[in-house]
């Protein structure tokens, strides 16, 4: 992926709205070393003092001391977020409002001790598709796009020559935008509106939905996604499609449907193979282009 290498791990970072997850990612082989995952619960809604001392708690047993080299931490972030100078934007999203305008970057050196050009961030759609083209799913592709399937709806490509974060969640799409309709929330509130019943998440519907819905349900969904991704690879022109996220663990209820569904037949559609570790990976390897 790069000719740059590093005599220490890179620290890998992975920031959603409920936790932290991060470990060290070997800096020759772009793969996470597992025994030394850290992964805690934040209160994201919690004060700035609060959130960054559970996120300085997750790193401090990565950091590396070294007389000759200074380790690199790459952190992939949900936006908004200033990822250049490590500002957060992010406010009433019911997580880290208490962060808004605050230099992360400027924080984080202090309390670990290491310069603040040596953290860097990155978008967490875009962590996502940098670390399976790195050594997942995509690595033996050049033209490639990624969506992560969950909470929300997560979209990269790299078809203009670096991975880039295409932010088509708030695309329109039939009388809303696209992550009205492509994400756990659509399965969620149809479900209901099928069934009268309530569901926690989509593993919940799935164990306990009959088949006949769950049936319904993933034919909808399945023509939902690839009409929102037959514009997405006519624009891209990618030769992988590589889906992540939690629904995406699904792949069986929904793959067959979606490939018939689809105009581009020469596009290859893969699973993550990476799940949590591309992000972190995608993430750990951002400081090499920075």
């Amino acid at each position: 992926m790069n000719t740059k290498t590093s005599k220490l791990p890179f620290i890998g970072v992975d920031i959603g709205g409920s936790h932290i997850t991060a470990a060290h990612v070997d800096s020759s082989t772009y793969k996470v070393i597992h025994s030394t995952m850290q992964r805690l619960r934040v209160a994201s809604m919690d004060s700035a003092e609060v959130i960054i001392q559970s996120w300085v708690d997750a790193l401090s047993s990565l950091i590396v001391k070294s007389p000759e080299e200074i380790i690199r931490i790459g952190i992939a972030m949900p936006g908004p977020f200033d990822y250049e100078e490590g500002i957060s934007l992010m406010k009433g999203m019911q997580k880290y409002d208490s962060l808004y305008g605050l230099n992360v970057r400027t924080v984080l050196s202090e309390k670990l001790g290491i310069p603040g050009e040596h953290i860097v961030f990155i978008n967490d759609a875009e962590a996502f598709l940098r670390g399976e083209l790195a050594s997942g799913a995509a690595s033996d592709f050049e033209r490639a796009i990624g969506i992560t399937l969950g909470t929300g709806l997560g979209s990269t490509s790299n078809g203009q020559g670096r991975v880039k974060d295409m932010n088509l969640a708030f695309a329109p799409f039939l009388d809303s935008i696209a992550e009205e309709y492509i994400s756990t929330r659509w399965f969620l509130k149809h479900y209901k509106e099928l069934t009268g019943k309530e569901a926690k998440n989509v593993e919940e519907l799935l164990a306990t939905a009959d088949d006949s819905v769950i049936e319904q349900l993933f034919e909808e969904f399945s023509t939902n996604l690839a009409a929102f991704l037959n514009d997405f690879i006519a624009n891209e022109n990618p030769q992988v499609l590589v889906i992540g996220g939690n629904i995406a663990k699904t792949w069986d209820h929904f793959i067959t449907k979606l490939q018939e569904k689809l105009v581009n037949k020469t596009v290859v559609i893969k699973q993550s193979e990476m799940w949590e570790d591309a992000a972190l990976v995608g993430a750990a390897c951002t400081w090499i282009s920075n």
